[in-house]
């Protein structure tokens, strides 16, 4: 049986829901309601009830502060992959290579993941990875430039951005 701990931490965008197992951490979901309905769909994919612990983890959640203060420009956390297979794992790590304060678009991440022809792919990785901000998938954008929707919050997106420009300034 797996174990796994989850707090929340205030952030400009929203509230965090930080999910840790003994592997690391499994999911980071900005809340924009009600965070009981992330929980209970992670709960389901990991087939645990994580339990609140809100000393859990403070380092990230000191880098999360110092990322939304324009201090920090990547974190140092590990990541329990556990929620991700396949093409979906290796858009996301080609999604951590896109620098600070830049963006590819989803054909640029597919061909950094090996698959010049899997921008949809891609796209679907951005939008269901278990991991926001610290797995940058806002600095992913359509080929025409345009921004996309974000999970909804295009206005996330375009502040995780300006956020990003202002401090790379």
């Amino acid at each position: 049986m797996i174990s796994a701990t989850y707090t929340v931490h205030p952030t400009p965008v929203g509230d965090a829901l930080l999910v840790f197992t003994d592997e690391g951490l499994v999911a980071l979901h900005v809340t924009h309601d009600d965070g009981d309905d992330a929980l209970a769909a992670l709960s389901l994919a990991l087939r645990t009830l994580p339990g609140r612990d809100d000393v859990v983890d403070g380092d990230l959640r000191r880098q999360l502060d110092e990322y939304f203060e324009g201090s920090r420009r990547t974190f140092e956390v590990t990541l329990d992959w556990r929620l991700t297979r396949g093409f979906t794992r290796e858009a996301l790590e080609a999604v951590r290579e896109i620098p600070y304060a830049r963006v590819a678009s989803y054909g640029e991440v597919a061909a950094m993941a090996g698959r010049a022809r899997a921008a949809r792919a891609v796209g679907t990785a951005c939008a269901t990875t278990p991991w926001s901000i610290v797995v940058p998938v806002h600095r992913v954008v359509r080929s025409d430039g345009s921004m996309g929707e974000y999970g909804g919050h295009p206005e996330v997106k375009r502040f995780l951005l300006d956020l990003e420009a202002a401090a790379g300034e």
